[in-house]
């Protein structure tokens, strides 16, 4: 029989497939794509983007000349939101309306042409984090800016576009997209009743079953979550309570680094290199007014979910906000434990 099981942190309820659970070799596709026209992200095509807003070439952060870079940030050719501006807050009746304003940046892996991020050594992941927390405390400047979306599309299917070039992408908002509010609101209610973090108590229980645990690190953990939307779903989260993602210590960095690429290497070699999207969920920008939110330091805690793209969404999970899971995730990390990386 199917099992209803229960997020903890939002409340969402998801039907998984327990006793019948379907085998990971039904999964496993050929990730297919193709490429289209010149990579203007390969090194020595930088004239094909727009000017860089950041260039580093090794782990202490040098800034450097466009030639010579091997992590690149670069303003998105066809923004969803663009910079320049104000909010102009206005309502047409009972509608709210604010100008398209935020960011909306690239952030270039490599300079060579290598598709998935797996392939990337570990120094060089540690990199993309650096500039992944370069730009949040920059774009934490603006006050126009409430958040900071940072992810990444890998594959045709999960919004990668065409050209296989290992990359990924910032989007900085004026208000806080409703997926994080959902999170927000939830640790916060857990907090007010147990005066917990309850990511943190998750983690404790995560460790103690070893159940859905993948890999473990000094500072990390990947798991694949007990109500797990998608088949080989999978969260990366910090053993020691941190709300903001951009407050990673140097030393972290390469720890981090090194779970992400072996938890990454394990999708594409247990999965046939299947397409995935990757968030980053971290609190948002704090500025201290009335009403203030003063435990989400507490509350709160940062993580990264990597979602492959097996399976389809369709009416059911569409209209009731249930998800289908058609593999247990205990199989889940189960399976991918046993990849040999």
């Amino acid at each position: 029989m199917p099992e209803l099981r229960k997020d903890p942190i939002i409340g969402r309820w998801v039907i998984v497939s327990v006793e019948h659970s379907r085998k990971p070799k039904d999964f496993i596709e050929n990730l297919s794509f193709v490429e289209e026209g010149e990579c203007p992200f390969c090194a020595g095509k930088e004239y094909l983007t727009p000017k860089e807003i950041l260039s580093l070439s090794d782990s202490r952060q040098k800034y450097q000349k466009s030639t010579n870079w091997q992590v690149r940030v670069i303003p998105s050719q066809a923004p969803l939101l663009r910079i320049e501006g104000d909010l102009d807050r206005r309502g047409k009746g009972v509608f709210d309306v604010l100008n398209g304003i935020g960011a909306h940046e690239v952030i270039v892996e490599s300079p060579q042409h290598i598709s998935n991020m797996a392939d990337l050594g570990e120094e060089n992941i540690a990199l993309v984090i650096t500039a992944y927390v370069e730009r949040l405390r920059d774009l934490e400047k603006d006050k126009r800016f409430k958040y900071v979306l940072i992810f990444k599309n890998y594959g045709f299917s999960a919004g990668g576009g065409r050209i296989m070039h290992t990359r990924s992408q910032l989007i900085a908002t004026p208000v806080t997209p409703i997926r994080v509010k959902e999170e927000l609101f939830g640790s916060k209610r857990y907090f007010e009743f147990r005066e917990r973090c309850v990511f943190c108590d998750l983690i404790m229980q995560e460790i103690a079953t070893k159940q859905r645990v993948v890999l473990e690190t000094d500072s990390f953990i990947t798991i694949t979550p007990f109500a797990s939307r998608f088949p080989f779903e999978v969260w990366i989260l910090p053993r020691n309570h941190n709300c903001d993602f951009m407050n990673l210590r140097e030393t972290e960095k390469l720890d981090l680094a090194k779970i992400l690429k072996r938890t990454l290497l394990r999708l594409k070699l247990g999965l046939n290199d299947p397409a995935y999207n990757m968030i980053v969920h971290t609190a948002p920008f704090r500025r201290e007014k009335e009403g203030y939110w003063k435990t989400i330091d507490q509350d709160y805690h940062w993580h990264i979910e990597i979602m492959p793209r097996l399976i389809q969404v369709a009416g059911f999970e569409w209209g009731t906000g249930f998800y289908i899971c058609p593999i247990a995730p205990e199989d889940a990390a189960q399976y991918l434990k046993e990849v040999q990386v």
